[in-house]
């Protein structure tokens, strides 16, 4: 087994000026006697692989960036993605036609009963959300992963006959709108922007005042096993990953069993995407992987609501929070909403104003870089795509932590402290550990090597 001898220590915390600041060196040496508060790691004991960490590209932030000075605009993308001064984002999502952040109501196939797609169209996507991509994929330097998800079918295949309020897609279009996947898959490709994975549908249990569409958990199982799956084989596009569900925690439990305990449905899903809204039920995450191991599980949204929160501390300590209880129950990747709005917490063309990690004031040519920023890099910047979960536990319920083996043979171990007191821990391995104090309201990355 590796011989750990040096923890280096990164820091963020409320009413200092640490954000993201290293600190001094740790030196590992025997056990330390005397430290009420433990984190105990054990590199041997191994749990899931980890395909990344991101957020979602919406037309809200690419017209939001365009706002701004080139300036700001690359200082943005390159928070995000730059692999030696940013995030390192690997794994992002995208929409499929318009979301609520989106500028209004749009859809690829816009001619009523046109179910061959000759009019289908990405054209909307090139003005802002696809210059958006390829701009962060330049910065990254590679092809970081991109899932897409719908919010609505076009309006003429709904039984609504709009795009947002709900609805159903129509069971006469149930061919046609998958053939509607693939075609948005191709015409990525053709862009240079590969698609990783889809959802079936955002939030498919949410009648909403923008782009929505309600699918039972029966209707998503037969839409996935009778259309999008075998369409998604035909046409040479079997790599992609169907994620079901794409809803809040609550009720993922109920909601997957249905199409996981069908076989031939099954065979097409690679696994549940999950949200953060309305309960935690951080337990659900870990019964759903409990009943269905060879099933995947994923956070693919998440965010401040209710306008854009700026400086408030609670919304990192949010984000953290659920990152580490999600992670230590098998949670394979974790995605953030939006990845810049403007000042308002928009632009949203029905006024779901909410915040992102970082708040452009287009007024000003301003950034501000809120908590959830900084909290997120703790995990993005040192955990990264093809770590694997390690065990770990703390002995005290104000002391929160989670750990993982790098592919390069460093152990990343960020712990958090939402309390109002500091703590002095002790990192405890097999044989080794490390003394450290986490102060109030904190988050602390420890990088082991």
């Amino acid at each position: 087994m590796t011989t750990y001898t040096q923890a280096r220590h990164v820091l963020t915390a409320r009413d200092t000026d640490d954000r993201l600041t290293p600190q001094r060196t740790l030196a590992l040496q025997e056990k330390f006697k005397g430290i009420a508060a433990t984190v105990s790691i054990d590199p041997t004991k191994r749990f899931q692989f980890i395909e990344g960490f991101g957020g979602a590209f919406t037309e809200a932030g690419a017209v939001t960036l365009g706002k701004l000075s080139p300036a700001n605009r690359e200082r943005v993308l390159r928070a995000y993605f730059d692999h030696t001064e940013g995030h390192a984002y690997s794994l992002c999502r995208t929409h499929i036609g318009s979301c609520d952040f989106s500028l209004g109501n749009y859809a690829y196939a816009d001619v009523p009963g046109d179910v061959e797609l000759k009019h289908y169209s990405i054209e909307h996507d090139r003005q802002a959300l696809l210059p958006m991509i390829k701009d962060a994929q330049k910065i990254a330097g590679e092809k970081f992963k991109i899932f897409a998800s719908p919010w609505s079918p076009p309006p003429w295949m709904k039984t609504n006959g709009q795009m947002n309020g709900g609805g159903k897609l129509k069971p006469e279009y149930r061919d046609a709108w998958a053939r509607y996947y693939v075609r948005f898959i191709q015409e990525y490709v053709k862009e240079g922007v590969p698609i990783w994975g889809l959802s079936v549908q955002n939030e498919p249990a949410a009648t909403q005042p923008w782009d929505s569409c309600v699918y039972t958990a029966e209707e998503e199982r037969d839409f996935v096993r009778d259309h999008l799956g075998p369409t998604l084989h035909k046409a040479g596009f079997a790599d992609i990953k169907v994620i079901i569900w794409d809803h809040n925690r609550d009720l993922i439990v109920e909601r997957v069993r249905v199409a996981y305990d069908d076989p031939v449905a099954a065979k097409y899903i690679w696994g549940a995407g999950f949200h953060w809204y309305v309960h935690d039920k951080f337990e659900n995450i870990q019964i759903v992987h409990d009943a269905w191991p060879d099933k995947q599980l994923l956070f693919t949204e998440g965010c401040q609501e209710g306008g854009p929160h700026i400086g408030e501390w609670a919304l990192g300590e949010r984000y953290a929070r659920s990152m580490v209880n999600d992670l230590n129950r098998w949670t394979v990747g974790w995605v953030d909403w939006n990845l810049v709005l403007d000042e308002t917490g928009g632009p949203n063309h029905v006024g779901n104003f909410c915040s992102a990690p970082i708040i452009a004031d287009t007024r000003t040519d301003k950034l501000l870089f809120q908590s959830s920023y900084y909290y997120i890099g703790h995990f993005s910047r040192f955990i990264r795509p093809g770590a694997q979960r390690i065990l770990c536990a703390t002995n005290r319920d104000d002391v929160e932590a989670t750990a993982f083996a790098n592919p390069d043979g460093t152990l990343a171990v960020v712990v958090l402290n939402r309390t109002d007191v500091g703590q002095q821990i002790a990192l405890n391995l097999p044989g080794r550990a490390a003394s450290s104090t986490i102060p109030p309201h904190s988050i602390s990355t420890y990088v082991l090597s």
